[in-house]
């Protein structure tokens, strides 16, 4: 086997963050783009230091006419390294890039459970991350958009997802497919200019590195990874505030558990508070009762209530909740 920097980087990654323990069973999404390859290669690599078992999952959206032929070119990687794969295709083709998201999860986590693999592990990279801040802040998204792609997270029950290479960039893996001569599955739909994300990569990105900084994928994925800390830091803080906030009175009123309301906060807690985790402590608060993400105008008009006058209240938000000002206290209802 070749060992190259790549190889030492993600080992050293690996065991410096924790991503997996030894011994461990390790689920693969491969795609057949330049970056699972680069993944699954680096892990097959590294599978004698750490005696993972490892598996290879392939999931087709049938969104493209060459989807089953991409299915199969995986298939067969994964006979001629010796790897169990698993394939899991859509009953009917996924057309947006959530829905295809979120079913891919989904699929993901069924064939980990079914077969006992504690991680899944996907191929997301550095540029993956800068394009993920810049599409989230192009939306207009807080501080916890712009940190998005995690180095790992819960995904189910018992089943962590792990992004070993958020620190290796687009060039870099393609680098790596090229020395390795790995034969990559180009997806034509990377080249569809009709998806924002494929615009940032195409267009912005490059633009970006041209015109301001050649490093471009690798600073703004550091921002990420500052970002992340602080988002984790300001929720707990945030969390805190509202369980004090909550519980001020002798007498909490608790929602019951078939509905979130009512709720109540203390105002005079919440006013000693920075602004920054009042406003969090109320984006706590309407993620238990809106079923979307509350966005900047549902945050600030429950925020505002903090300093309002006695009998204030806000307009319906989604699903009919209003927010009343009584004395001390916010109340939803």
């Amino acid at each position: 086997m070749v060992w190259t920097p790549l190889h030492a980087k993600i080992h050293r990654t690996i065991r410096s963050r924790h991503l997996f323990e030894r011994n461990q069973r390790l689920l693969i999404a491969v795609s057949g783009g330049q970056d699972s390859l680069c993944l699954i290669k680096l892990l097959l690599d590294l599978q004698s230091k750490w005696g993972w078992a490892l598996g290879i999952a392939h999931c087709d959206h049938r969104w493209r006419s060459d989807s089953q032929a991409n299915a199969h070119h995986v298939e067969n990687l994964a006979e001629t390294w010796g790897t169990s794969f698993y394939l899991e295709t859509a009953n009917e083709p996924i057309n947006s890039e959530a829905a295809a998201r979120d079913w891919r999860y989904q699929a993901l986590s069924a064939i980990a459970q079914a077969n006992n693999y504690q991680y899944i592990v996907t191929g997301h990279t550095a540029s993956d991350r800068a394009e993920t801040l810049l599409y989230n802040l192009i939306r207009g998204t807080g501080a916890d958009g712009l940190q998005a792609l995690t180095w790992q997270r819960p995904l189910t029950t018992g089943i962590m997802l792990v992004r070993p290479l958020l620190e290796v960039t687009r060039i870099q893996t393609e680098q790596f497919c090229q020395e390795f001569k790995l034969p990559i599955w180009e997806d034509s739909t990377n080249q569809d200019l009709q998806y924002a994300r494929n615009r940032i990569r195409q267009e912005l990105i490059p633009y970006l590195r041209g015109n301001f900084n050649p490093q471009v994928e690798s600073a703004l994925a550091q921002t990420a990874e500052l970002l992340q800390a602080e988002v984790e830091y300001l929720e707990k803080a945030a969390q805190q505030l509202r369980e004090e906030a909550s519980t001020f009175s002798s007498s909490p009123l608790l929602p019951t558990p078939h509905s979130p309301l009512p709720l109540r906060l203390n105002r005079r807690v919440l006013q000693k508070a920075p602004l920054a985790l009042q406003r969090r402590v109320m984006r706590q608060v309407l993620q238990q009762i809106l079923t979307d993400a509350a966005n900047f105008e549902h945050i600030e008009k429950l925020t505002a209530l903090i300093t309002a006058p006695n009998r204030s209240q806000t307009d319906p938000f989604p699903g009919g909740a209003i927010a009343q000002v009584e004395g001390d206290w916010i109340y939803l209802k």
